[in-house]
């Protein structure tokens, strides 16, 4: 998994039914160095402005590197098959469009491993909005847990999923979780991302900024709904302190995820935290007191909260191999139930 907080790549090894059977073996996580990071950047940059994917140089590029990247990571793995979830660089199912970058042909022959790729354009093609696509294997880890529960991933994009006593699945995107805040710091010279959510900490929240972040028209839209990490921008909060714009974003983010709770049928006891983000203190905080939800790390019931995603996108391409749904209407807007992912075989 190369996700939109774009800090490296994530690879999970499991062994897995594609149902309710799911064994953890290893994972791995290795950082992108800051010339790549750039170079990913420059491409989802690139990508957001065009009409449609089409052929480019430097997109193509970093692709074909992201493909050796992802080769390397899973090297001296047995695997069946692999999972590749690609790099977002643009997401636009307003436009009928998502693309994610990388190779699954050349992935299978570098690493002699079947590989499964390309599991959001059926989705899309069908009218759905392509993500979020984890709510089913988030079903699946929580097996046994009350219910209603809530499933929050907080990578760059946050998205929700709630599952309810009788198995269904609501999921959607609540807005930013990470990305800003990441970005912020790197413009700030303040490192690659706030640490444990110090700098936000330290910071106070400027209120009038957030009400008018929250004014875009994208939280009135109705769920199922997704966004691209390129649809908000840092502009609102030029200007503030290095602490100061840490807590404004970071109360952005929490505050999204309460409007997000205010939109669903059945509120959840308590919300599972996934994904880098819940390491950040202050955020986990924000998200607790803007919701009044109880908030709790993955880890708390034995999940690897780094490795949820990267395990759920070997979960799909089981999935996908046997024909088992991985999108549904409720979490991405599909008109029905699909399977997805194209199979290179090595």
């Amino acid at each position: 998994m190369s996700g939109t907080s774009r800090d490296g790549i994530d690879a999970a090894l499991i062994r897995t039914d594609g149902e309710g059977a799911i064994k953890r073996i290893d994972f791995r996580s290795e950082p992108y160095d800051d010339l790549f990071r750039d170079r990913l950047a420059s491409a989802c940059r690139r990508a957001i402005d065009m009409a449609a994917p089409a052929a480019d140089s430097m997109i193509d590029d970093v692709a074909a590197e992201l493909t050796e990247r992802h080769a390397r990571i899973v090297a001296g793995w047995d695997a069946d098959v692999i999972g590749f979830h690609g790099h977002t660089v643009a997401h636009r199912p307003d436009r009928g469009w998502t693309w994610q970058i990388g190779d699954g042909a050349a992935l299978a022959r570098q690493t002699a491993i079947d590989v499964v790729a390309d599991l959001r354009s059926d989705d899309v093609a069908a009218g759905g909005q392509g993500a979020p696509l984890l709510p089913v294997y988030h079903r699946a880890l929580t097996r046994g847990l009350e219910k209603p529960t809530g499933v929050l991933n907080l990578g760059g994009v946050a998205n929700l999923t709630l599952i309810g006593a009788d198995g269904s699945l609501v999921a959607f995107d609540t807005g930013m979780a990470s990305a800003l805040i990441d970005d912020w710091m790197q413009l700030n010279g303040a490192g690659s991302f706030d640490a444990n959510g110090d700098a936000a900490g330290a910071g106070r929240v400027n209120e009038a900024v957030v009400t008018a972040m929250l004014d875009h028209p994208w939280f009135d839209q109705p769920p199922p709904k997704s966004i691209d990490r390129e649809d908000f921008t840092l502009e609102p909060v030029r200007g503030l302190a290095l602490e100061d714009g840490a807590a404004t974003l970071t109360a952005f983010s929490a505050r999204a995820v309460a409007l997000a709770l205010q939109v669903t049928a059945a509120r959840p006891a308590r919300l599972i935290v996934a994904g880098g983000g819940r390491r950040n203190a202050t955020l986990m905080r924000m998200i607790e007191e803007a919701t009044g939800v109880e908030v709790e790390a993955a880890d708390l019931h034995g999940w690897n909260g780094d490795a949820v995603e990267a395990e759920g996108f070997a979960y799909m391409a089981v999935r996908s191999l046997r024909g088992l749904p991985i999108s549904f209407p409720g979490t991405t807007g599909a008109p029905r139930e699909m399977t997805g992912g194209t199979l290179h075989r090595h």
